[in-house]
């Protein structure tokens, strides 16, 4: 059974090495007919939005974001949706820089 990640909000574990995405950032996903997409924002993010497709538990999205500098950056994220041991989402990414060097990889729980 695959569990929707509609109007569900997630933040980041850590801070990601080589990202810009930290734990103060906050992820609002959507998701409707094999479609997501999301907005996010906190710590060195002003704004950033991501949006892709949904086969079972695995997300491929493009990610565009404008950081506290007023720089813009974009990627490609390939994210699979698993569940923690507190029974909280969870989603586990591995992602890469489109718009400049780099590439990491990251986790992402689901906030109650």
């Amino acid at each position: 059974m695959t569990i929707s990640l509609d109007g569900r909000r997630f933040a980041a574990v850590t801070d990601v090495v080589a990202g810009e995405v930290g734990t103060e950032t906050v992820f609002t996903y959507h998701e409707r007919a094999g479609e997501v997409w999301a907005e996010y924002a906190g710590g060195s993010i002003r704004r950033g939005h991501l949006v892709g497709t949904r086969e079972g538990d695995r997300l491929d999205f493009r990610y565009v974001q404008l950081n506290a500098e007023g720089q813009t950056s974009s990627g490609h994220c390939v994210t699979e949706v698993g569940v923690a041991a507190d029974g909280r989402l969870e989603l586990r990414e591995s992602w890469t820089w489109e718009s400049r060097s780099g590439s990491g990889a990251s986790v992402v729980r689901e906030i109650r």
